[in-house]
């Protein structure tokens, strides 16, 4: 049986918003898609970024770590980041495989000596578009399965502007240069995703929900009127994505975010390509 440690990036505040939406927290919904994808897993939940956090064992008794996504932002600073980069170190040190998905490649990048902050380009709000594999990426386990261009559900204003020594970036897109990258740290590999693969369509609704302000601020819609009918929209394809395929060509979505297997490939592969591996090389 593998046990991974789900690490909420959120702070408290930032976690009862998110149960607000969706009804349960950002760690709560990893531990249901890695269940879904191994019904023998256990999964662990902590939030870092609390100051009275306990990891209910030591981090090296994990077959992995996995961070989810916040609405913290790396550049501030402060001891609720710190606290985070300190575990993803801890991590990384002990050998132990991370993933991480939008917050979690941030803190990656900022441990490892990159850069995160607001993005120059603008955010992604619902879904990154037209994601491609670079050179190196087109051959790398972590996007086995995925085609040459793809979509994702993004919802992000940060984002790697530099990426750290030693790095790989595998995606991008006319958005963002660094969506998904592998970077080694001491005896550990991360492996992430700016894009949210772990996202259902209902919680992107939720999500826009949540950022509508910023949303029409950044000129995406004309107001949130405007999110709240985009978000409804979602939570209709969500309910039979099979049988609205008027619905999804008016969103632009296709199989990449529509089937389940396909949105959340990038943690499957975590699981099968490195996790797996890395297990039986410590022997366990």
């Amino acid at each position: 049986m593998l046990r991974l440690l789900i690490a909420d990036g959120n702070d408290r505040a930032g976690r009862g918003r998110h149960v607000e939406r969706c009804g349960k927290t950002s760690a709560q919904t990893y531990a249901g898609v890695l269940r879904s994808l191994d019904r023998d897993l256990a999964c662990d939940l902590v939030a870092p970024a609390d100051a009275d956090a306990v990891l209910p064992a030591p981090v090296q008794a994990y077959d992995g770590l996995v961070f989810t996504g916040s609405t913290l932002h790396v550049a501030e600073g402060g001891d609720a980041v710190r606290r985070q980069i300190a575990l993803m170190r801890e991590a990384l040190t002990q050998g132990v495989p991370v993933f991480g998905s939008c917050w979690g490649v941030q803190v990656a990048a900022a441990l490892a000596g990159g850069e995160a902050g607001r993005n120059p380009r603008g955010p992604e709000y619902g879904f990154a578009r037209n994601l491609a594999p670079t050179r190196a990426g087109r051959d790398h386990p972590l996007l086995a399965g995925r085609p040459p261009a793809f979509d994702a559900p993004a919802i992000h204003d940060d984002a790697v502007l530099v990426p750290p020594p030693g790095s790989t970036v595998l995606v991008a897109n006319g958005r963002l240069d660094v969506q998904a990258i592998v970077i080694p740290y001491a005896a550990g590999q991360f492996w992430g995703t700016q894009y949210h693969p772990e996202l259902d369509l209902d919680e992107v609704a939720a999500m826009l929900s949540l950022s509508a302000e910023a949303i029409v601020e950044a000129g995406l819609c004309r107001d949130e009127a405007a999110v709240d009918g985009q978000a409804e929209a979602l939570r209709r394809l969500h309910a039979d994505p099979a049988g609205q395929p008027d619905l999804a060509w008016r969103l632009g979505l296709g199989a990449e975010v529509l089937e389940p297997a396909r949105r959340r490939r990038e943690i499957g592969n975590f699981l099968d390509a490195l996790v797996r591996p890395t297990r039986a090389a410590r022997g366990r």
